[in-house]
């Protein structure tokens, strides 16, 4: 399969570029909001959002596919160290600004026993990236146009997402958007929903859409939940909700379909939402519709929570297909010819 056959063939977004340290709490009880918990710092690499899944995304289209984060790191070690890794896998970091006055975003990762946990991240230099920062991404835009995905993800500053997607839909980009639960209790999800193609959310993401504080209950009734009620409010758009062990769900005009998680013992599962997004994206990019590609991202996540590290570094388009062949997975025949064609091209 050549480029030309691809649906899309450049990435475009905006979000946290950043590291942190990963900790290893005691015991499966949710830390309570004045709870006191030791817990064992591991030997786990953690990143932000944005790079995640670009650094995926680049890995599974290869050369073809032009990926191009819109962020900012500070001119400390963190950021030079997370720019030689970033430029390592191909991406275009022209529009990563360094900071002289801010530093490099940093998060605490948590995980409990059973292989669940989340994170704490502070805003540094990710939170500079201004609406021009992003406005100077336009021209990238307008030349790739209807072929391109704009991703707009947590930890940059809302107003430059925002123009991200305003512009983006000016030029006919396929729009991602996704959010914190916070951000969605705070009430941008209308600011967002009514500006994105398709929305990627978490089982604690969804119970937020629907009001609540967490997802209580069976979380693919909340995910299901959560569907109806974004695309009562925007009936065009796609989403997909992941559920952990539960697996994902996918919507879109044809309907809801559930794809379950792969036989997996878990190592961690950090980074495996932004691992699952990124896998969706590949499929998309290749021409699969949203429930193919959904299936591709739930093998993408399964590798991935087989690595202590938020970035399974090992992923690759001949692994992902190697690995859903032996876990019985049907991936979309132009996801696997794109899939094959960058494994080759590599070998």
């Amino acid at each position: 399969m050549t480029a030309t056959a691809r649906r899309f063939d450049a990435l475009i977004g905006t979000g946290g570029i950043g590291s942190g340290i990963v900790l290893a709490l005691e015991g499966n009880a949710t830390v309570g909001r004045e709870e006191s918990r030791t817990a064992r710092l591991l030997d786990r690499r953690d990143y932000a959002k944005l790079h995640i899944i670009c650094h995926y995304v680049r890995r599974l289209l290869g050369d073809g596919f032009a990926v191009l984060p819109i962020g900012a790191v500070g001119r400390d070690a963190a950021g030079t160290a997370l720019r030689r890794q970033m430029r390592s896998v191909g991406l275009d970091l022209r529009h990563v600004r360094s900071s002289a006055t801010a530093s490099t975003l940093f998060a605490v990762g948590y995980v409990y026993p059973d292989g669940e946990g989340g994170n704490i991240t502070s805003l540094a230099a990710s939170d500079t990236v201004t609406v021009e920062q992003v406005g100077r991404a336009v021209p990238a835009m307008r030349r790739h146009a209807a072929r391109a995905i704009a991703l707009a993800v947590p930890e940059s500053p809302v107003a430059a997402r925002l123009h991200l997607l305003d512009a983006a839909g000016e030029h006919g980009l396929y729009r991602v958007v996704s959010l914190s639960s916070g951000e969605i209790r705070d009430g941008r999800l209308n600011e967002f929903l009514p500006r994105c193609d398709l929305i990627a959310l978490n089982a604690d993401e969804a119970a937020a859409v629907l009001g609540r504080d967490g997802p209580e209950g069976d979380p693919l009734a909340v995910a299901r939940a959560a569907v109806a009620r974004l695309r009562a409010d925007n009936p065009s758009v796609q989403v997909i909700v992941t559920a952990g062990r539960h697996g994902s769900v996918s919507a879109d005009a044809h309907g809801v379909r559930h794809a379950p998680a792969l036989p997996v013992p878990p190592v961690s599962t950090a980074g495996a939402g932004d691992a699952h997004l990124a896998g969706a994206l590949a499929g998309l990019a290749a021409g699969a519709d949203l429930h193919a590609a959904n299936q591709l991202a739930a093998v993408v996540s399964a590798l991935k929570v087989t690595s202590p590290h938020a970035i399974n570094e090992q992923i690759d388009p001949a692994g992902v297909l190697r690995a859903a062949r032996a876990w019985g997975v049907t991936v979309d025949p132009l996801a696997t010819a794109l899939l094959d064609d960058v494994a080759r091209r590599r070998a």
